[in-house]
């Protein structure tokens, strides 16, 4: 019988980021099918987004209480079933009901559950494995979010064109068969937890230092940077640039994912000579350059590039804060990842609700909801010079 090792650890830490892929990104290039198909307008589509990531939020926020004790193997184990039988629901709850909202709700909130657990729980398990560079790891660990959400646009696209629009509900089963199989796989391997129990900062201890506030406030812009543009970009490739579905999807998340990857991998092969906070702070400013691209671009072949450099620039901004936050607060164990995840859920919840709703205002014209959701990326320049600072000031006096 085949040994696990830590290595089969990171492996299945990759896949579970894949998972995370397909529970948020999924859904989303199914929004026009749903709204020809059940009548759904995109106003109240954009209300299964906030309610993904609130429901995340919220899990987040209890996993703190829970997590430690039961273990993170049974809470990782969980998470994948919780998201297999949520992404299976798509397809099936709404065959079951008149309620066809309520249905995609519902299904919803099940694989949120999961994804709130996933987002906790894998950066701290790979933080916790017998390995070096934890910086590059965790680079590398949040690269396979990306290369999942491309493998998700590329494999439904292509999926649907081949075997049409009607077959979403039997691609919405291939997917929860992938998630499954990753939870046999976490099932077997060896896992370390973070901390020793009782080694760890408290809840009380984290809020109480005014730089972890700014770890939660570039977290909350970070999420709100990626996921305000990520979510719509396929929706926004379509009906505001007025290009065909598939071309859309592949020109829009698809290269939005591929290049997210690339920053990140990069990150992850050259850390060593990259100061992260600056990596950071100049990919907020090019992430600000790109939505005003995206915006005020005079033909539609821009505003997709906008998108895709979009898809750069955010790529460093999740993990690094993450490195970052582990790196200054080295006790902060299980609560601090949980209470990043949360702000970042924040952030993921916020940043396309307000695309949504903005554009909801303006007859569904999502570039005045991107003009909006630039203030995003702002806030993220501005606290990370504000962190920056506090460290200068700091350094300065431990040396006299």
């Amino acid at each position: 019988m085949k040994q696990f090792t830590y290595q089969d650890t990171l492996r299945a830490s990759y896949l579970g980021y894949v998972t995370q892929a397909i529970i948020n990104n999924f859904a989303p290039l199914l929004f026009l099918i749903f709204r020809d198909s059940f009548n759904i307008p995109l106003e109240q589509m954009t209300l299964l987004i906030t309610i993904n990531f609130l429901t995340q939020l919220v899990v987040d926020m209890l996993a703190i209480n829970f997590v430690d004790r039961i273990g993170y193997k049974i809470c990782i184990v969980a998470a994948h079933i919780f998201a297999a039988v949520g992404i299976l629901g798509l397809g099936v709850f709404p065959l079951l009901t008149d309620h066809k909202f309520l249905a995609l709700l519902a299904a919803v909130m099940t694989y949120a559950v999961g994804g709130g657990l996933i987002e906790v729980l894998i950066s701290p398990i790979v933080e916790a494995a017998p390995t070096g560079n934890k910086a590059s790891s965790m680079s590398l660990l949040h690269s396979f979010y990306c290369w999942g959400m491309v493998l998700v646009v590329v494999f439904s696209t292509l999926f649907l064109h081949v075997f049409g629009s009607q077959s979403w509900n039997i691609l919405a089963g291939i997917w929860a068969l992938f998630v499954i199989g990753n939870a046999f796989y976490y099932s077997q391997v060896p896992i370390a937890m973070l901390t020793q129990e009782g080694d760890s900062m408290t809840v009380k201890a984290l809020f109480s230092m005014k730089t972890f506030w700014i770890f939660i406030v570039l977290m909350i812009s970070a999420g709100a940077s990626e996921q305000a543009m990520a979510q719509w970009s396929s929706a926004f490739a379509e009906s505001g640039l007025g290009i065909s579905k598939t071309v859309g999807d592949l020109l829009g998340p698809t290269m939005f994912a591929i290049l997210m990857g690339l920053a990140r991998v990069f990150y992850a092969k050259y850390s060593e000579r990259i100061d992260l906070l600056s990596f950071i702070t100049g990919s907020g400013v090019l992430c600000i350059a790109s939505y005003l691209l995206v915006v005020f671009a005079p033909n539609p072949v821009l505003s997709l590039v906008g998108s895709a450099i979009c898809g750069l620039s955010v790529g460093i901004l999740w993990p690094g804060v993450f490195s970052i936050a582990a790196q200054s607060i080295p006790k902060g164990g299980t609560a601090l990842f949980a209470i990043l995840a949360l702000a970042g859920d924040i952030g993921c919840a916020v940043g396309p609700s307000i695309v949504g709703g903005v554009a909801g205002l303006f007859s569904e014209n999502l570039k005045y909801g991107f003009i909006v959701a630039t203030v995003f990326p702002i806030l993220l320049v501005t606290f990370s010079f504000i962190y920056r600072y506090r460290q200068q000031v700091r350094s300065l006096l431990v040396r006299t």
